[in-house]
């Protein structure tokens, strides 16, 4: 059966759960191959556990079981090396490479002043949200250039539009990628290569995805996990948290024809909060 994106490959970056793991099966439903990036290891100064590797095989297991060959790779996005390795890799096993999915990224450590964030937290946070979207484009690009066509959908967050209190360090992470997105989209227009970001909302931890990126901002500014999702609720306009589908959604269509003359373009997911 075909799909919306049949024969074509992706790479969908921290795929071991959360939204990634939306991506990758939302794609894989729609007759994409996928390469599945995760580091599925812990980082030193975020202050809470990452993916698993049973996390990364059981998202591997939902795409198989709607058709995709799949691929997964424990990379980490800070090693310019893996991630060259990740996109080799890809185009070796499957041909080519025609979509790339930016969803790795973290949400801590946050949650106090700006004076009082250190050297070693700052400079994880920009490694990880910002560089390591950065190496995983500049290695994808270069494959997409050479064949004159793709996709590079980049996971941002509506903390790269408006500030938060307490949280610098993922702000300017999300402020420099959605820059990072309308740069490259004019590098990379002539070879009809696309750059895109999807910005989310508040997207709830749901049990499918294994999230846990709301719980862990919520923590990190006081907000117990029993009390978070209704704490979060109130700040949505549309009086609802985002689904971490509807931002796969998003991505999908990005990652398809049917936006085939949108580039350097920034899609908000976010139940109105920008917009307030």
């Amino acid at each position: 059966m075909s799909g919306r994106l049949t024969g074509r490959t992706a790479i969908v970056t921290g795929a071991g759960r959360g939204v990634g793991r939306a991506c990758a099966t939302a794609f894989a439903a729609q007759g994409a191959d996928l390469v599945l990036v995760d580091i599925a290891a812990d980082l030193p100064h975020v202050p809470y556990p990452a993916a698993t590797p049973s996390q990364l095989d059981h998202t591997a297991r939902l795409c198989r079981e709607q058709g995709a060959a799949v691929l997964t790779a424990r990379a980490d996005v800070r090693d310019a090396a893996a991630c060259e390795r990740v996109v080799a890799d890809a185009v070796d096993r499957f041909g080519s490479l025609d979509v790339l999915v930016n969803n790795a990224g973290i949400a801590g450590p946050s949650g106090r002043i700006v004076h009082e964030v250190t050297e070693d937290e700052w400079a994880v946070m920009i490694d990880v949200n910002l560089n390591g979207a950065w190496r995983m484009l500049k290695a994808a690009g270069a494959s997409m250039v050479a064949a004159r066509s793709g996709s590079i959908v980049n996971i941002a967050s509506t903390a790269g539009l408006v500030g938060y209190r307490n949280f610098a360090g993922y702000v300017a992470s999300k402020h420099g990628l959605v820059g990072l997105t309308k740069a490259a989209a004019l590098d990379y227009a002539p070879y009809r290569v696309r750059v895109n970001a999807v910005c989310p909302g508040s997207v709830r931890d749901g049990e499918a995805w294994e999230g846990r990126m709301l719980v862990e901002i919520g923590r990190s500014i006081g907000i117990e996990p029993a009390d978070h999702e209704a704490e979060f609720i109130t700040q949505m306009p549309m009086n609802t948290l985002v689904e971490a589908d509807d931002v796969a959604g998003a991505a999908l269509w990005l990652a398809s024809e049917e936006s085939r003359h949108s580039t350097g373009g920034v899609i908000t997911v976010d139940a109105g909060y920008s917009a307030r």
